[in-house]
């Protein structure tokens, strides 16, 4: 048993979609949450400065004591998840694109990713895209503005809907049924993502739950899971400044409340 917190980091707020799944599957863990926030969004950034931004959280991650650490952001994942797995020893999740399971449930056989520009080009995509969906046909679309929406906490109105619509109408067009939602800001924006597909059958995939299933896999495997009936905390640190922790915090809440807290 370990009550010590599992370490959550993304560029800004889209890594609490992981973060409120973790908590809904593990609710005795403590969860010490990063919202880097100063450098956001990494989408455009270099391999390298993203991997140093990476590095910056983990260790403010660790100096929280945190057990385990999930990088919440796809885009991290790709540039920098193997330089933190050799450079640390504590068990690093980090994000997946939902390749696979959208690969197996296509009727179509066309499947969408929805992502940051260096999230489609890092080679921890490239790999998985090559290992899962050889059989079918992926279109690749950056979610242009989307991160951006989602930090100003603009995902339902007119621009979000404008903006979703010309990166996702081209897909349908090409009768995808299957949309991956490959960055952790994007399932913030699955509602108006859903009103842009309107009646077609088309299945939006959020890699979040699995994520929080692979930190539980990993916790029993190493006997960390915090004792039954422990008393978790939840702390929310950035880059930032003190204005920001405040705006992931209400973040937080407001996701909890709205779509965890009923079940």
């Amino acid at each position: 048993m370990n009550n010590a917190p599992i370490g959550i980091f993304d560029s800004g707020l889209g890594g609490l979609s992981v973060w409120a799944e973790i908590r809904r599957r593990l609710p005795d863990e403590s969860l010490v949450y990063y919202g880097d926030g100063k450098n956001c969004p990494y989408g455009h950034r270099s391999a390298e400065e993203i991997t140093r931004y990476a590095i910056e959280a983990v260790e403010r991650l660790l100096d929280k004591g945190a057990k385990l650490i999930v990088v919440a952001c796809n885009t991290a994942t790709g540039a920098a998840v193997k330089t933190l797995r050799q450079k640390y020893s504590i068990p690093i999740v980090g994000m997946e694109p939902a390749v696979k399971p959208a690969a197996l449930a296509t009727r179509s056989g066309v499947i969408g990713i929805l992502a940051t520009k260096r999230s489609l080009e890092s080679e921890h995509f490239q790999h998985t895209s090559s290992c899962y969906a050889s059989n079918v046909k992926i279109l690749q679309s950056e979610g242009r503005g989307f991160v951006e929406l989602v930090e100003s906490g603009d995902c339902n109105s007119k621009l979000a809907l404008s903006t979703i619509a010309t990166v996702v109408e081209p897909m349908l067009e090409q009768d995808v049924d299957q949309i991956v939602l490959g960055c952790t800001h994007y399932p913030f924006l699955a509602e108006s993502i859903r009103k842009v597909v309107g009646n077609r059958d088309v299945a939006i995939i959020d890699p979040s739950p699995a994520i929080a299933a692979r930190v539980e896999q990993l916790l029993v495997r190493d006997n960390m899971r915090a004792e039954k009936g422990h008393t978790p905390y939840y702390e929310f640190i950035s880059a930032a400044d003190e204005e920001y922790v405040a705006k992931i915090k209400e973040f937080a809440t407001r996701v909890w409340e709205s779509n965890y807290n009923h079940k």
